[in-house]
């Protein structure tokens, strides 16, 4: 973590004189004053500059933006530098960005204002690219002045907002939101060769009194054949053992302009008592999977029928879905789930899948 690039004391050579000087801060209109003054070091006999400190929109701030003008020993003027530039509290990411600390974000907008003005000359004068700032919602206040000072949306979750600041120029290349939401669906066929089906209480016209598998979204950080489980539990009380991924639907502009993917799952149950809940099932039963396919929907639509003929084949031992296995990567040292097939070479059928 750091808050100022600037933060290691300059030393100048002893005769060096320090003048203050004056400068205006542009973000806030207001010209402040910084005064300063010189004192030799303990340690070695050098001087050094400390800034007073100066008051923005009541905070207190610690360090402002200011110049020193320099003379030598017979007094010629020298260049100006800059000195103790107040910047946000953030952490350096790995493509040459900053992180805000949403933490330790200035108390008032005003402060804010200014602070987050200053951070950004800094970060550009760095070579800095890509700011991400994180406005936790008891901080909502924050999100217009970020917004007046360029930053972009990226993301918003149910306790904070994420906005985006590109500085060089040309095309932002900083990762995009989201794009897809996934959700899942569980084929759950017993030992009489019956379908766990349900009719959904808000559904679309077109599939009122239609009996179709459980289905629903995966939740953060959850599995697939976890949530797969999951979902059939909590709209049948059906609990089941993930077999295999079966196929997956791959479609665009379903929710918000998001796409979608889809992922069928065969599922083996482990229990047979139904125990619909009452939130989002109007009904739930064990439908014989002859009288499944022969529903109307199921016909007349190729996706559902290919879907079916699919998990038929499966029953059948004529196809293999993917099973999960858990793999460790050497990239990021993290546990994943791999989800692929393993096919026998002496038994083609997927008898032992």
């Amino acid at each position: 973590m750091y808050s100022n690039s600037f933060t290691s004391f300059r030393y100048l050579p002893v005769g060096i004189k320090v003048s203050p000087q004056f400068c205006s801060c542009a973000c806030t209109g207001n010209p402040l004053k910084a005064s300063s003054f010189s004192h030799p070091s303990s340690s070695n006999n050098r001087y050094l500059s400390t800034n007073a400190i100066g008051s923005v929109g009541g905070d207190k701030l610690a360090a402002e933006t200011s110049l020193f003008q320099i003379f030598g020993t017979n007094g010629a003027r020298s260049n100006l530098f800059p000195r103790d530039i107040r910047v946000l509290d953030a952490f350096d990411d790995e493509y040459g960005g900053v992180i805000v600390d949403p933490e330790r974000l200035p108390e008032n907008a005003d402060a804010f204002a200014y602070i987050l003005h200053s951070s950004l000359s800094n970060w550009k004068m760095e070579g800095k690219k890509g700011i991400w700032l994180k406005l936790p919602v008891e901080r909502a206040e924050l999100v217009p002045v970020a917004v007046k000072e360029g930053f972009q949306y990226h993301h918003a979750e149910r306790g904070y907002v994420m906005l985006t600041y590109w500085i060089p120029e040309g095309p932002c290349m900083l990762p995009a939101n989201a794009s897809h939401q996934v959700g899942v669906g569980g084929f759950v066929i017993n030992a009489n060769n019956e379908v766990l089906v349900v009719q959904e209480k808000h559904c679309a016209p077109t599939c009122v009194g239609f009996w179709k598998i459980p289905t629903g979204f995966i939740l953060e950080s959850e599995e697939i054949f976890t949530g797969a489980v999951r979902e059939v539990k909590e709209e049948t009380g059906i609990d089941t053992e993930f077999v295999e991924v079966i196929a997956f639907r791959h479609a665009h502009n379903v929710a918000f302009e998001k796409s979608d993917l889809f992922f069928i799952c065969m599922l083996k149950p482990l229990s047979t008592q139904i125990i619909v809940d009452d939130l989002e099932i109007e009904a739930a039963k064990w439908m014989p999977l002859a009288e499944f396919v022969e529903q109307p929907l199921v016909k007349e639509d190729s996706m559902f029928k290919k879907v079916i003929s699919i998990c038929i084949a499966r029953l059948g031992k004529r196809y293999c879905g993917l099973s999960s296995h858990q793999v460790v990567s050497k990239f990021d040292g993290r546990l994943s789930s791999l989800y692929y097939n393993v096919v026998d070479t002496q038994d083609f059928n997927c008898s032992n899948c």
